[in-house]
């Protein structure tokens, strides 16, 4: 199973962790990476002053993550978010949170596998690199635009394939799916007149010289990334209650994906990051101590950076299909994103493991693939790592009991 979070970068969240390849540090143990100011001025990574994020700043869109890769540089960080022009120092892209902030989380990194070189799928928002988890391909899609999202990919996503097996999945939500899901059911033309509609208030913004809605706020589960095959998806999307009762009874699906509640606690700015720290923490002791927790893997990983800093400059990545990002221009579907944290939650996880091999969203999809004998949907998933370093079949289980890990720093709420 698959618990997607949002918008933050490996060095943001495990910087300061004491496995893995975090954040330069000198002799003190003081991080020692840097980004300049357009002025020139340095600003060095530091902690977070506060667990609660700012409005808009910083940015994962699509310009804006070519911008902080810089050619290979990772210094266009700072730079980025000066350019956004809000009223907040752009120096915050070069922070991070530490254990004290996210206990549980570290201390998850700290139990399980770590991937140290898990990376998002291509340098841009949530919308494209969710897709690339769905579908091993962006489809041509480089922004959050809804009014984009009226297409499909040529070989369909992960969950036309596990339904023409016969393989049972569910997509896991915190919102009623009765809401979102009857909205789109008027069939695929109320759906493109839709969001043809909501691309015409985008255009009205723009020229008035204001920010559009956020149309992430519209995306309530990982799904309707490509909304034209929502018909025959609707019978899989459950809610998060019943994903925490299938857990308990030892009953989820062959696949399953949760998704956080997009408003409130998927970490993404402005939220508390804490906030989605409960949910996450809820999920994965939930299945740690499910009836099911023998027969289990869990992912737990974010779609992308968010705009904050990570050192590691991502490495060229095969291009997944011959459908180029819209708009033209000088980039391509060749290169991985920041990265992001991950960690492979198993009865059967390497204890004290930390997985060099590098990972994107796809490699799910091969793992996938890999377990079912089912064939690849993409160039990208059909030469992506299939995780299973990461996990030892030899002998005895080493987590047959699920370990005892610290509480999140605050309750869950939903």
């Amino acid at each position: 199973m698959v618990l997607m979070m949002e918008n933050h970068s490996y060095d943001n969240y495990l910087g300061m962790l004491d496995r893995g390849e975090g954040l330069p540090r000198d002799r003190a143990g003081n991080p020692t990476a840097t980004n300049l100011t357009v002025r020139g001025d340095p600003v060095v990574a530091h902690r977070m002053p506060s667990t609660k994020q700012y409005a808009l700043i910083p940015s994962q869109a699509w310009d804006a993550s070519h911008e902080q890769w810089s050619e290979g540089r990772n210094d266009g960080f700072v730079r980025s978010a000066e350019a956004q022009q809000q009223p907040v120092d752009p120096g915050i892209a070069m922070g991070y949170w530490t254990e004290e902030d996210l206990p549980f989380y570290y201390a998850l990194a700290r139990t399980f596998p770590l991937a140290d070189r898990w990376f998002s799928p291509c340098l841009g928002p949530t919308f494209p690199n969710r897709r690339f988890l769905v579908a091993g391909t962006a489809h041509g899609l480089t922004s959050d635009k809804l009014s984009r999202t009226i297409d499909r990919p040529a070989n369909g996503t992960i969950f036309d394939l596990l339904d023409k097996h016969r393989i049972s999945w569910a997509n896991y939500h915190p919102v009623s799916h009765a809401r979102p899901v009857g909205r789109r059911l008027a069939g695929a033309h109320g759906l493109r007149a839709a969001r043809r509609l909501s691309g015409l208030t985008e255009l009205a913004a723009a020229r008035l010289g204001k920010t559009a809605a956020n149309a992430k706020s519209r995306l309530e589960f990982t799904a309707d990334c490509y909304p034209l095959g929502l018909f025959r998806y609707v019978r899989h999307v459950r809610s998060v209650e019943r994903f925490v009762a299938d857990a308990t009874a030892g009953v989820l699906p062959a696949v399953s994906i949760v998704d956080p509640g997009f408003h409130n606690n998927s970490e993404e700015n402005p939220q508390d990051i804490q906030l989605g720290e409960a949910f996450a923490a809820r999920i994965i002791n939930a299945v740690m101590h499910g009836r099911g927790w023998s027969r289990t893997v869990l992912i737990w990983v974010y779609d992308e950076h968010g705009g904050y800093y990570d050192h590691v400059p991502p490495p060229e990545a095969p291009e997944p299909d011959d459908c180029p990002p819209e708009g033209g221009g000088p980039w391509a579907y060749d290169r991985y994103g920041f990265r992001v944290p991950a960690v492979m939650v198993a009865p059967y996880a390497r204890a004290g493991y930390v997985s060099h091999q590098v990972h994107d969203h796809t490699s799910i999809l091969k793992l996938i693939e890999t377990k079912w004998n089912l064939p690849p949907l993409t160039r990208r998933d059909a030469l992506a790592d299939d995780l299973l370093d990461s996990l030892d079949f030899s002998g005895p289980p080493a987590f047959a009991h699920p370990p005892d890990l610290p509480p999140p720093a605050r309750s869950a709420q939903g």
